[in-house]
C-alpha cells in the first residue's frame, strides 16, 4: 500500500471538569508547532482505540482516565498525504492531577472560548461543532 493510501487512526479526548475542558499547545518544535489540540496521540498495531487513548493520556497528562463514549469520528487528509482518522473520546472521569507532561502548555477552556485558540487543521471544524 503506498503512503498516500494509508490511514493513521488518531484518538483524541474531550477532557471535562468542572465546565472546562483541557487543551495542550504543541511545543515550538516539530510538526503543527504550537497549534493547539486535544490531548492524545496515533492508534498502535492491535490496541483498541480506548487503550491507545487511555496510554496517550497517562504519557501525556500523568492521569488514569475512564475513556467515555465516542464523540465523533471523521477523516482528515493534511498535505502530508496520509489520511488520519480523527476519533474523539468524551472523558469525564479520571484519577490524578493533569500535568502538562508533552506539551508547550496546557490549559482549561470553557467550550465557547474553544474557537480562539489556533488548532490543529484537522482539528478546527469539530471545535466550531463543540463549541456549538
Amino acid at each position: 500500500m503506498d503512503e498516500a493510501a494509508k490511514v493513521v487512526r488518531v484518538v483524541a479526548a474531550v477532557i471535562e471538569r468542572d465546565g472546562l475542558i483541557l487543551i495542550g499547545q504543541r511545543k515550538p518544535r516539530g510538526r503543527h508547532a504550537l497549534k493547539w489540540e486535544f490531548p492524545g496521540g496515533k492508534v498502535e498495531p492491535g490496541e483498541t482505540p480506548q487503550a491507545a487513548l487511555a496510554r496517550e493520556l497517562r504519557e501525556e497528562l500523568g492521569i488514569e482516565a475512564r475513556i467515555g463514549e465516542e464523540i465523533e469520528t471523521y477523516d482528515f487528509r493534511y498535505v502530508t498525504g496520509a489520511i488520519t482518522r480523527l476519533m474523539f473520546f468524551r472523558v469525564t472521569e479520571f484519577a490524578g492531577e493533569p500535568e502538562n507532561l508533552d506539551f508547550q502548555q496546557i490549559t482549561w477552556s470553557l467550550r465557547e472560548h474553544l474557537p480562539h485558540y489556533d488548532f490543529l487543521e484537522g482539528d478546527v471544524d469539530f471545535v466550531q461543532r463543540l463549541a456549538g
